[in-house]
């Protein structure tokens, strides 16, 4: 019969996430995610296998976040469309941490080399490209963005200005000016012509 586990397997995987984040895949050894974790070598093994399927379900969960983030974007009324974005786009001024994002920082180490983050990391970006380009057709819907213009490539602006707004906060750029960016992100979207 097996032990029960003794430890929180929520806790564990925000540990593993930090450690991951912090010096990511290849630098991260099973020592470091031992010590990071409280878990000894075996007890990680056991419970989450070897530490590529570890980091998967780290990254895995930090994928459904995202994309969670991007699909609450939609919900809510058309006329507070582009308020939504720039709520998502700013960064609220207690947030001091400079991890940056997780998708980013596996997708430039790992996409190369392994499919599988290969592809859970399009999936991701492809979610929130989606999500973005119906949360814009919604505020042309609602006459706040110009009809004509092409909801896709928009939703990719929107997109790529929050993944570059996280790298510039894991770079230490300061709230103000990343809030200054994501208003004038928000502030350059075509208008409707009067």
């Amino acid at each position: 019969m097996a032990r029960p586990r003794k430890f929180d397997e929520k806790d564990v995987l925000v540990a593993a996430h930090r450690r991951f984040d912090e010096t990511g895949f290849h630098g991260t050894s099973v020592g470091d995610l031992s010590r990071a974790t409280g878990l000894s070598k075996g007890s990680l093994y056991g419970a989450f296998g070897d530490k590529e399927t570890l980091f998967q379900r780290v990254f895995d969960d930090y994928c459904t976040t995202a994309e969670q983030s991007g699909a609450a974007l939609v919900v809510g009324p058309e006329d507070l469309a582009l308020e939504r974005v720039r709520t998502w786009l700013r960064a609220s001024e207690d947030d001091t941490e400079r991890r940056g994002c997780l998708l980013a920082k596996a997708t430039a180490e790992l996409a190369w080399e392994n499919d599988a983050v290969a592809a859970r990391s399009l999936a991701t970006f492809e979610s929130l490209l989606d999500s973005c380009r119906r949360v814009i057709e919604q505020a042309q819907s609602a006459g706040h963005i110009d009809p004509a213009a092409d909801a896709g490539v928009l939703g990719g602006l929107i997109v790529t200005t929050h993944r570059g707004l996280e790298a510039l906060a894991e770079a230490g750029v300061g709230i103000e000016t990343r809030n200054r960016i994501a208003q004038a992100t928000v502030d350059t979207l075509p208008r409707p012509v009067a």
